[in-house]
């Protein structure tokens, strides 16, 4: 008796071989159309995550230029710091470098500690910025709209 023909409770063997093996195929199938799908859908969620950050650094790129702007950091350092433009007679030229660098740097002068400038009762204490000016940054007053009386529905009739 060979394998082909041999039966089992009325079955070919060789159909029930092939029964299993398509059995087996199809579960196979099953799962690897499940993990795809698994799959497809975590790519899409990082796609999602990838086109917010995209979004979030398009949005930190246009807040930096903006708080780089020349004219903004002119008018702060003017506001809050005092400082001004550098005159054009302070400027060294290229030629007067070499003369510049064997001079040293100017002598600092020593600023008073935070300490020593809240015992005196200074207003200005050193690493801390000065508040700003009150024209810095006006208050502005809401105000209310005028409110209209209207008699109600129900009291006309």
């Amino acid at each position: 008796m060979s394998v082909f023909s041999k039966k089992v409770r009325g079955f070919r063997l060789l159909d029930l071989i092939g029964v299993g093996f398509l059995i087996a195929l199809i579960l196979g199938v099953y799962l690897a159309k499940t993990m795809a799908g698994r799959e497809r859908a975590e790519i899409a969620s990082v796609e999602r995550e990838i086109r917010t950050e995209r979004s979030r650094i398009r949005l930190l790129q246009a807040e930096v230029a903006h708080l780089e702007q020349p004219g903004r950091i002119e008018r702060l350092a003017a506001t809050y710091l005092k400082m001004e433009t550098v005159p054009a007679n302070r400027e060294a030229r290229a030629d007067e470098l070499p003369g510049l660098a064997k001079a040293g740097p100017a002598p600092a002068s020593k600023a008073p500690s935070a300490v020593a400038a809240m015992v005196d009762g200074g207003n200005h204490v050193p690493g801390v910025p000065p508040p700003p000016p009150p024209e810095a940054n006006p208050v502005r007053v809401a105000q209310a709209a005028p409110v209209v009386a209207t008699p109600a529905a129900g009291a006309a009739r």
